[in-house]
C-alpha cells in the first residue's frame, strides 16, 4: 500500500481504497464516481483516475450489469495469498 503514495503518487489512490475496504469489507460494494468522491472528499475526476489506478494494479476488481450501470467493486488484497506460511 505505501507504494500507491510514494512509488505512483497518488494519495487519492490509497484514500478510496480504504474507504471501499471499510465500506464493502469482502463484499461487492455498488457505488458510483460521485459517490465515491462524495464521501471521500475528492473531485469526481479524482476518484475515477484513483479507480483506474486500483483497477490497473489489481488491488479492485469491478462487475457491471451493462455498460451504463452502477459498478459493484470488490477490494482485492493480494498480499494475503504472498503471506510465508509458519
Amino acid at each position: 500500500m505505501p507504494d500507491l503514495v510514494g512509488h505512483e503518487r497518488s494519495p487519492a489512490a490509497y484514500i478510496v481504497y480504504l474507504y471501499l475496504w471499510r465500506s464493502a469489507g469482502k463484499r461487492p460494494l455498488q457505488a458510483s464516481y460521485a459517490t465515491i468522491a462524495l464521501e471521500t472528499g475528492l473531485s469526481k475526476i479524482t476518484a475515477q483516475r484513483a479507480i483506474a489506478l486500483l483497477l490497473r494494479r489489481h488491488l479492485l476488481s469491478v462487475e457491471r450489469a451493462s455498460a451504463t450501470a452502477v459498478p459493484k467493486y470488490t477490494v482485492q488484497r493480494p498480499w494475503l495469498g504472498r503471506l510465508p506460511r509458519a
